[in-house]
């Protein structure tokens, strides 16, 4: 296990790695019904298991992301990430909040009121005021990888080399991240975000490639289509599926696994930790 220092408002945090960031979707149309949340008892359930089973990282999300979908306006995201942080920080005040939020204002009201890490699927491309606010707030920064947005991103994603090409735009992102004064960056290679199957199967073989960039690996596997289609099942039967590529993401060197099912991915970073200890 490894220990990374990000800091917060000015306070120091640690993290042990490999870790696991727990998926809390404020929404009614995620592509996994298992994971939709809507209302605020539901919403405390279902953190007080996923912090019980080990999450070091609540990530909320009210903007439904899938291949397809279309954003709910920034008022409709704003009343659920305003409601959902505030219960999360009064329910748990040491825990650490992620915000799964592409716009700047968003991410603004989030940060007010009690989020730790913005986790933008855009990396800053969708609201290019995204890491200034970032900065002026202090936080650590998500930068996802996404080819497209979520409405056109399906609509056949190419690349000349999906792993260099990857690799290469969030190097840029960084560099723009640190200019504005953001001093913990974290990055995610976008499963599923603008990639076919092949092209996610490859990032993920190739994953330990990502240490170029000197930032700590963010992985969000957890049931997605190059699971449930590979398999032929549904994302409902897709978990272990999700634990098989859980582990190979750890041995390739993710350093947080954004999961749905937090028990059991803690159980795969168990056994990984064991086997490498051997």
């Amino acid at each position: 296990m490894r220990e990374h220092i990000i800091s917060v408002r000015g306070t120091l945090k640690t993290l042990h790695f490999p870790c696991i960031m727990g998926i809390l979707n404020m929404t009614d149309d995620s592509f996994f019904s298992g994971s939709r949340i809507t209302d605020n008892m539901q919403l405390i359930e279902k953190a007080h298991q996923m912090v019980n089973e080990g999450a070091a990282i609540l990530d909320i999300g009210a903007v439904s992301t899938r291949p397809g979908s279309v954003p709910v306006s920034s008022e409709v995201e704003i009343m659920a990430v305003r409601n959902a942080v505030g219960i999360i920080r009064k329910e748990f005040p040491e825990i650490l909040i992620s915000v799964d939020t592409f716009r700047s204002e968003v991410a603004q009201i989030a940060a007010g009121e009690g989020a730790d890490i913005i986790n933008d699927i855009s990396a800053g491309t969708n609201d290019p005021s995204m890491t200034s606010i970032v900065a002026q707030e202090k936080l650590p920064y998500i930068m996802m990888h996404m080819q497209g947005t979520p409405e056109t991103m399906q609509n056949n994603p190419v690349y000349h080399n999906v792993v260099n090409d990857v690799i290469a735009l969030l190097a840029e992102k960084i560099q723009c991240a640190h200019q504005h004064g953001v001093t913990d960056v974290f990055v995610d290679p976008g499963f599923g975000f603008g990639k076919t199957s092949e092209h996610n199967f490859e990032l993920l073989d190739k994953l330990s490639l990502f240490r170029i960039l000197n930032a700590p690996v963010v992985v969000g596997l957890s049931r997605k289509s190059m699971i449930y289609r590979t398999l032929g099942c549904t994302p409902e039967e897709a978990l272990n599926g999700t634990s098989a590529l859980h582990a190979v993401a750890i041995q390739n060197g993710a350093d947080i696994l954004r999961v749905h099912d937090v028990g059991k991915a803690l159980e795969v970073i168990t056994l990984m930790q064991h086997l490498h200890n051997v």
